[in-house]
């Protein structure tokens, strides 16, 4: 992860990847220039480059607004090694497997997701040679700061889901929100999993001794609950 201020010296590692001759992706977060959105687009940056830093390189630009042909022929002369670097938009998220392209650059890393900057990065360190990341991000929240600073010092997907979870917070299961801060009274995800596992195991244990959670014999016992917890709708937990 770094800022502006190390763009010169990115590029120049970039080239000397190249020149040793391995591949490289430019990842932008949009795919043509926006007025509303300050980010970089990725037409408008492979023409810059195509130009720039790395106008002795071939460069091909890939994105889900192209054609059909012109997304084949972009693919095929960055597979057979005729375009040195690929300018792309995140269609190249799965399924692209470029053995030879060792290095990944990112743009406006603080407008992807963790796990979508986790399998961005997936494309890069599938052959045999050493593979870098470089993620240019300027994030404003904390949110974004700490998405940014989980995806450079963890490289496990299963970790980082974990991270992810803290970060958005768990939403709802049976109710409509999808992340936010956490709402359960006496656990954190993702910490007490196996506690909340563990608790459900016992609800449906005493709902099949008594055949029903309001059954008169464990009434005291769930009063108790609703008093220390307050009401936490235990039939829904069981459901």
């Amino acid at each position: 992860m770094v800022d502006e201020e190390h763009r010169p010296a990115a590029y120049d590692f970039i080239r000397e990847r190249l020149r040793e001759g391995r591949q490289a992706y430019i990842v932008c977060p949009l795919v043509s220039d926006s007025e509303a959105i300050e980010a970089k687009a990725a037409e408008a940056e492979a023409k810059r480059l195509a130009n720039g830093e790395l106008s002795d390189f071939q460069v091909a630009l890939l994105h889900g607004q192209m054609s059909s042909d012109d997304k084949g022929r972009a693919m095929d002369a960055f597979v057979s090694g005729e375009a040195h670097v690929l300018v792309a938009t995140t269609v190249i998220e799965v399924g692209i497997d470029v053995p030879n392209a060792t290095v990944m650059l990112v743009e406006g890393a603080e407008r992807f997701g963790l796990s979508q900057l986790h399998q961005l990065r997936g494309r890069v360190g599938r052959g045999e040679h050493e593979s870098f990341c470089i993620l240019f991000g300027d994030p404003e929240s904390e949110a974004a700061k700490a998405r940014l600073e989980a995806i450079a010092g963890e490289g496990d997907g299963f970790a980082l889901a974990e991270v992810d979870l803290t970060i958005r917070g768990e939403g709802e299961i049976l109710g409509t929100r999808q992340h936010g801060l956490p709402r359960f009274r006496a656990a954190t995800l993702p910490e007490d999993t196996a506690l909340l596992l563990e608790a459900r195991r016992r609800v449906l244990e005493l709902r099949d001794r008594f055949g029903s959670l309001d059954a008169p014999g464990i009434g005291p016992l769930l009063d108790e609950a609703r008093r220390r917890f307050g009401d936490e709708r235990v039939e829904q937990i069981a459901a």
